[in-house]
């Protein structure tokens, strides 16, 4: 297993063994002794979407005691997957930093709380799955404008239509985020 660590303290990119013969291949994608020193978290809940090539979603993240860390990887298809730094006294807040994801890769990305998540779908039937350390809580979801000129994500390796849901495109300014929260 290899581990990557981003610019942004926290964030990681996980680069499991891959195990292949004339079978197949095999993949651990989780290990918890392996990862406990980066990842000090329980996952209680797992996700997964399937999107259309285009698709972007997020800046999501939840507040407070619903905080999650998402560990993610994409199954099938092919996407950018963005953490935005939203902790308070980061030196890095407002920053973000991204990771290509594929499942010939096979590789992973630690996103732990504090951080808006989003990514965006490269391939149509791109399936994204999520481990989350925490239980999803509508009421402390917070929603960053996925096209805030003071972030500014760069979407590298795709010049098409992006599709983004109406909360999406109503979500608040990194403005507003900080003078709500910090």
């Amino acid at each position: 297993m290899t581990i990557k660590e981003s610019y942004i303290q926290g964030l990681f990119e996980i680069v499991p063994q891959t195990f292949k013969d004339d079978r197949g291949e095999f993949v651990e994608t989780y290990n918890e002794e392996k990862l406990k020193d980066i990842i000090p978290h329980k996952f209680v809940q797992d996700n997964q979407s399937i999107s259309k090539k285009g698709v972007f979603r997020g800046i999501h993240m939840q507040m407070g005691d619903w905080a999650q860390g998402k560990l993610v990887r994409v199954s099938s298809g092919a996407a950018i997957d963005y953490a935005v730094d939203l902790r308070p006294d980061s030196v890095t807040f407002g920053q973000w930093d991204s990771v290509m994801l594929t499942p010939e890769a096979n590789n992973q990305y630690w996103v732990p709380p504090g951080f808006g998540h989003a990514f965006l779908a490269l391939e149509d039937n791109t399936t994204f799955c999520y481990k989350c350390t925490n239980l999803y809580n509508k009421e402390s979801e917070e929603c960053i404008k996925w096209n805030d000129s003071d972030i500014y994500l760069e979407f590298l390796h795709y010049n098409g239509d992006i599709l983004v849901s109406e909360k999406d495109e109503q979500g608040i300014t990194l403005k507003e985020f900080k003078n709500k929260h910090c």
